[in-house]
């Protein structure tokens, strides 16, 4: 279970066929989801449709809806602020803007190839080849995140294709499993067993005196019905 807007949804079987992988949503059992539910679908009329057939009760009027862990000003700051992004039409994508990012690591990467075959493989162009592919690559890999964010083209299916064409084809690696991963990460940023970037990294996100931090357990669960008369209106 987990809730949208005080709205309180039994997920069970819906993450199973859930688009953005079932860890993501399963990451939020138990918990408040707006936020992460408003950041990762664009077309919200759309899932809402989804979730009709979800729905399940709502949060008891003296019930919070949000963490014990999360300060409610705060979290109202930052909803307030996203508001004021969107109004000022900073999330839309700028097409032209990203023609030319994809176009210039195009271009490095080409380079990097015809230094070789021109100059041949002698250090100087296997160093100024080497800095031409570096490059492109990191290049790539930025373009193909914004492409997995679908912050590049308006319809999701665009970003899919086009990220599938620079990670897959031009980096070798699959874009499906770089999405299962970076959408955890995302949904549960530095939250121990929940962010798979701590698991590839333990020592480098646990430097300095304030180590990331591990969610508490579920507020409630649809395995305790003792809980169900406390937390949830039907």
């Amino acid at each position: 279970w987990l809730v949208v807007d005080r709205k309180v949804y039994d997920v069970s079987q819906f993450s199973k066929r859930h688009p953005g992988g079932s860890r993501v949503i399963s990451h939020y059992a138990g918990q408040d989801a707006t936020d992460a539910f408003v950041a990762f679908h664009n077309d919200k009329s759309l899932v809402k449709k989804y979730l009709k057939s979800l729905l399940i009760g709502e949060l008891a009027p003296d019930q919070p809806s949000f963490e014990s862990n999360k300060k409610k000003s705060l979290l109202e700051d930052f909803r307030e602020l996203r508001c004021t992004i969107e109004k000022m039409g900073l999330l839309r994508p700028n097409y032209f803007f990203f023609f030319l990012i994809f176009l210039h690591l195009l271009v490095l990467d080409a380079a990097s190839w015809l230094v070789l075959w021109y100059f041949g493989v002698s250090l100087v162009p296997f160093l100024v080849g080497m800095v031409f592919f570096t490059t492109a690559q990191i290049q790539m890999g930025w373009f193909q995140h914004d492409l997995g964010h679908c912050s590049v083209f308006r319809k999701p299916r665009w970003n899919r294709l086009l990220q599938i064409v620079v990670i897959n084809m031009l980096k070798g690696l699959p874009a499906s499993w770089w999405n299962h991963l970076h959408n955890q990460h995302h949904a549960k940023p530095n939250c121990f067993r929940k962010d798979p970037d701590l698991n590839m990294h333990p020592l480098l996100f646990s430097l300095g005196k304030t180590l990331s931090l591990e969610v508490c357990k579920n507020r409630f669960s649809h395995r305790k019905l003792e809980c169900d008369k406390c937390l949830i209106q039907n």
